[in-house]
């Protein structure tokens, strides 16, 4: 019987596109002019250190600002980067720039399964205040509470079967009474691994039956109880 459920995000909960085609433009536009603001504030002094200890250089703020604009071309999962990308979806959030994108199958499920006394978890390779500001902002209000607790890449990549032990210890659950939701087969494989149970979800294509892992489209068609659709 499963007992806790870990979610992704992006393809899972909420679309693709508005992390490619909302979040991740509007850091990328911003970022500059935000760095340089707020240069000589201690926490983004301290993350443009980092910037310097991960490139290996000591870059001037010019050189720090190029290397975060690269770093977003890239898609990399810099710590650094992502909390400066979380502060500056915050400030989007707040003045309404965007609202947080939730399929409606995902929050209706989500409520379900927290009233029916799952315990509900997101792991994701955003940051854990990127996560809570996206839940946090969302046409239904604030979705946060529905949660127990999350996880970002600071547990460990999300391909490695050793990210999806560190989660189980901390959930305190058995892992096979632990669903992990993702639609990235590499992710599930981890957690498969790991002992958990793994759905993957294909929301723009038709489920394949003869694939790794159960695939369904949505979150409708999730049993939590078998850990099947």
């Amino acid at each position: 019987m499963i007992k806790a459920i870990v979610t992704d995000i992006e393809g899972t909960t909420s679309s693709l596109s508005f992390v490619k085609d909302v979040l991740f433009p509007y850091a990328r536009e911003h970022i500059g002019e935000y760095v340089c603001c707020h240069a000589e504030e201690g926490k983004i002094t301290a993350l443009m250190n980092d910037v310097r200890v991960e490139a290996g250089e000591d870059l001037s703020l010019d050189g720090v600002i190029a290397q975060l604009e690269q770093w977003i071309d890239q898609d990399r999962k810099i710590p650094a980067l992502k909390t400066l990308q979380g502060l500056l979806w915050e400030t989007g959030y707040q003045q309404g720039d965007f609202q947080g994108h939730i399929y409606e199958d995902a929050r209706q499920k989500l409520e379900q399964w927290q009233r029916e006394g799952i315990r509900l978890f997101v792991y994701s390779s955003g940051s854990v205040y990127a996560q809570k500001l996206l839940f946090g902002h969302t046409k239904y209000g604030d979705l946060n509470k529905l949660f127990s607790g999350y996880f970002d890449t600071q547990v460990g990549a999300k391909t490695e079967t050793t990210s999806y032990q560190k989660i189980i210890k901390a959930i305190g659950c058995e892992a096979d009474e632990i669903l992990f939701l993702s639609d990235i087969e590499a992710e599930l494989d981890a957690a498969h691994a790991a002992g958990m149970h793994a759905i993957w979800l294909v929301r723009d294509g038709e489920p394949d039956k003869k694939a790794a892992h159960l695939q369904v489209k949505n979150f409708t068609d999730i049993n939590v109880v078998t850990g099947k659709s």
